[in-house]
């Protein structure tokens, strides 16, 4: 056997080593981190959301269907705000945009202070002639009866925060309730160099609340999730270590 063929399978043993110590010490999600060291992160399929795992259809409480009527001799349709057609999505598949424009600020402040001192003497010096035996003369106050406390305590509380979140994203019906209202999910991905920024916007609109271009604004979305997150090496960096974490959990203090 050639050295070059001694140090190639040395080399192997190390590397699976190597692995098999990464997925017992940190999970074996590792693994797939070690192997994706110096490429970008690969986006996430398009997939149908109503096959993921975790997909639940949305049940609301609803009213009775009301039977649609029509009018006879009448070129307009009941309901619809088009001559020809309404562009707006209105069944499952259409897409909409979202308009994320999400704006909090809150600024509470609070403080509680409490103090209590307390103090007891009864003068009481002998009782019973407790004092009469010289042992316990020597044990026993000068008083029988005295008892003091102090207790205190104070308290702040302040909270100052400021989000503002403006984008837009798509959004696609996956769901049509039985009152017509839409349940709407959309997901975007970018990435920039190493690091993948996620919007996800999710919940149930009604059609009358989409504009005539075909957008919603978030704040007139029923049940919304909005989630706004990376993932890549800087969040990677600015997450604690796996060990800090359990620490955490488990330590009383």
């Amino acid at each position: 056997m050639s050295a070059f063929s001694s140090a190639y399978r040395l080399r192997r043993i190390a590397i699976s080593a190597l692995l098999l110590a990464s997925c017992a010490l940190g999970g074996c999600s590792s693994i797939d981190r070690l192997s994706q060291i110096g490429e970008q992160p690969k986006l996430s399929a398009i997939d149908n959301p109503t096959a993921q795992p975790g997909y639940k259809p949305v049940q609301m409480p609803m009213p009775k269907p009301e039977v649609a009527s029509y009018n006879p001799n009448s070129l307009w349709r009941n309901g619809s705000r088009a001559f020809f057609k309404d562009q707006r999505a209105r069944q499952v598949g259409d897409l909409l945009t979202v308009t994320v424009n999400f704006t909090d600020k809150a600024n509470i402040a609070n403080e509680t202070q409490r103090s209590r001192t307390n103090s007891e003497n009864s003068q009481v010096t002998d009782f019973l002639g407790a004092k009469t035996i010289t042992q316990a003369n020597k044990i026993l106050p000068g008083s029988l009866l005295t008892a003091g406390s102090t207790a205190s305590s104070d308290g702040k509380g302040s909270v100052n925060r400021t989000e503002a979140l403006q984008t837009n994203v798509a959004a696609v019906v996956t769901q049509v309730l039985p009152n017509g209202n839409l349940v709407v999910e959309g997901k975007q991905e970018i990435r920039v160099n190493y690091e993948i920024r996620e919007l996800v916007v999710a919940g149930i609109v009604r059609p009358e609340d989409i504009q005539s271009d075909n957008t919603i604004d978030s704040s007139k979305i029923a049940q919304a999730r909005i989630a706004y997150g990376g993932r890549g090496q800087i969040t990677d960096v600015q997450q604690p270590r796996y060990g800090q974490q359990v620490m955490d959990v488990l330590l009383p203090f």
